[in-house]
């Protein structure tokens, strides 16, 4: 007869999960643009970066880790081709523009912590829980939860552009069940994308839930996630966790 152990880790995602920039990201192009005398469309410049995003991303994973390429680089070069995209083809009026936003976008100002989450970080820590951030994200991310006040509820912070491993890849959750020194039964997810988060965390054998928010779920996601695993927001999580705990006794 098995015994249930207590949960004893929580990883989370950061951005869409912890954190979301002040505006969109066609708005904050289109405003550093506009400061340097380029008119161009938020919404052009958004669909234009997301294109752009995925198809760099593919190209060197990892901001660019395993070619050389500083985040810095790898971000400038995406901003170079979504403005290119979206009409702007003097790369050399869009430079400027380009190392703006990456100083702009490393700053906390840029960023607004959502509603609920340094309450229910500050509940996990009070409950004993060890957390730690795994996160598709780039060297800034330290700097930025430090600038939040956020750094301090987590005992490591592990980001693709570091390790080399990019959600969901199970290198990157594995790595942090051993830095936790725990098991993965033993062990939660929380993150809002259902391919790089629940069902990353959930292939090396964690716990995971989805944060969804207050619109409606993708249908696939529905089918696929039992109700208890989905978190309308943050504050939800501890009755989740007291939920799995209380159902886990398992035989």
């Amino acid at each position: 007869m098995a015994h249930w152990r207590q949960i004893r880790l929580l990883t989370w995602d950061v951005k869409d999960t912890l954190l979301r920039l002040h505006r969109s990201v066609g708005e904050e192009y289109a405003s550093r643009a506009q400061a340097h005398g380029l008119e161009v469309e938020a919404t052009a410049l958004e669909q234009a970066f997301r294109q752009v995003f995925k198809a760099h991303s593919h190209r060197f994973p990892n901001y660019g880790l395993s070619h050389g390429l500083t985040s810095r680089q790898w971000w400038q070069d995406v901003v170079l081709q979504t403005f290119h995209q979206a009409g702007v083809r003097d790369a050399q009026a869009v430079a400027p523009v380009a190392d703006q936003l990456y100083k702009d976008l490393s700053s906390p100002c840029s960023w607004k912590v959502l509603e609920g989450a340094e309450a229910t970080l500050r509940k996990c820590r009070k409950r004993g829980l060890r957390l730690a951030v795994v996160s598709n994200f780039d060297q800034r991310l330290e700097g930025i939860l430090v600038g939040l006040s956020l750094r301090e509820y987590f005992d490591f912070v592990l980001t693709s552009g570091a390790t080399g491993w990019q959600k969901p890849d199970p290198h990157i959750f594995r790595e942090a069940l051993r830095l936790a020194h725990v098991e993965p039964e033993v062990a939660v997810h929380i993150g809002d994308s259902y391919h790089c988060d629940y069902k990353g965390a959930r292939a090396v054998g964690m716990h995971s839930f989805l944060v969804v928010g207050p619109g409606p779920l993708d249908p696939g996601v529905k089918d696929s996630v039992p109700q208890e695993h989905i978190l309308p927001s943050l504050p939800h999580l501890l009755p989740a966790l007291d939920h799995l705990e209380g159902s886990s006794t398992g035989l």
